[in-house]
């Protein structure tokens, strides 16, 4: 009896020692080896690839922002603002309603299948919109220059880029908002466009945060 109490007691031990172990060496030391690996070489994508300007924290590269007017009394919906460069379509987003003491969106894709009447719709309503907004005296866009990114959203709703070409498609409107010239708009928009990834993956792409701040700037200059 009292072997195997001793057994029992040692088998106790031994399990309690390897779990203190497991915990200091899974809980304890990986998590502050991973965070300190991320913190040196990796700070800026470890704390969020955080977007500054004027002294605060105003976005992350890796989320997109609307660039709307505020809301006028009676208001159905949000305009956009055509001082600045606008993102992509947002139309998987969706509100969170259950946690409503914060304006929180959900990220989310619509779904809705090529052929649907519902986005067939949204995507004539972005088309014509991307038209007429960006069209101003002596600049018209064309309805074949409109890109696939100016009238679709992403998958998650929140792709914080554009193509080169929608941004091109609104340096004349922007110029134009701002009472500055194209020329400097357009090398606004040269300057902040990236290409692929490692040089294949992926296709250009224009940072609309980054963008608008650089616009900001320029604005203040001028």
């Amino acid at each position: 009896m009292n072997n195997s109490v001793t057994h029992t007691a040692r088998l106790l031990g031994a399990g309690l020692r390897a779990l203190l172990v497991l915990t200091l060496v899974t809980g304890v030391l990986y998590p502050l080896a991973v965070t300190g690996v991320a913190q040196t070489l990796f700070p800026g994508r470890a704390n969020g690839s955080e977007i500054r300007a004027d002294g605060r924290v105003v976005g992350s590269s890796l989320i997109g922002q609307r660039y709307d007017l505020p809301p006028e009394k009676g208001q159905q919906g949000s305009r956009p603002d055509l001082r600045w460069f606008q993102g992509r379509p947002a139309n998987g987003l969706g509100v969170n309603s259950i946690n409503t003491r914060y304006t929180l969106l959900l990220s989310g894709a619509t779904n809705l299948a090529a052929d649907n009447t519902v986005l067939v719709r949204q995507v004539q309503d972005a088309k014509a919109a991307v038209i007429k907004d960006n069209s101003v005296p002596g600049y018209r866009v064309r309805a074949s220059e409109v890109p696939a990114d100016a009238v679709t959203s992403s998958g998650s709703g929140l792709d914080p880029d554009i193509s080169p070409q929608y941004a091109r498609i609104q340096v004349h409107r922007v110029a134009a908002e701002n009472g500055l010239p194209v020329t400097r708009v357009a090398k606004l928009v040269a300057d902040h466009t990236e290409g692929r990834t490692l040089g294949f993956m992926g296709e250009p792409r224009v940072n609309v945060l980054e963008l608008n701040i650089a616009l900001k700037a320029l604005v203040a200059q001028h």
